[in-house]
């Protein structure tokens, strides 16, 4: 299963929702804008403070800029399914 962290005005995480949902990918999407225990809890997955965050199952892809390359390199759909 994939999970997108995202927050309402982040242009990152509407591009990497954009992305997913080209390729026709379903995930479920966390969004922390005014969730800081749901921050918390991103923190501590992922080390990191950014979103969006991506994750399948629980390892992290990163943000949309990583699986966007991933794309490039046609190793995300893989990575997903």
């Amino acid at each position: 299963m994939i999970k997108i962290y995202t927050k309402n005005y982040c242009p990152y995480c509407t591009m990497a929702k954009d992305l997913l949902n080209s390729l026709q990918v379903e995930f479920e999407e966390i969004d922390i804008t005014n969730s800081p225990e749901k921050m918390e809890e991103l923190s501590k997955k992922s080390h990191m403070m950014t979103v969006p965050q991506i994750f399948v199952d629980d390892k992290c892809l990163g943000g949309y800029t990583d699986i966007a390359k991933l794309h490039s390199e046609g190793k995300l759909l893989d990575l997903i399914k």
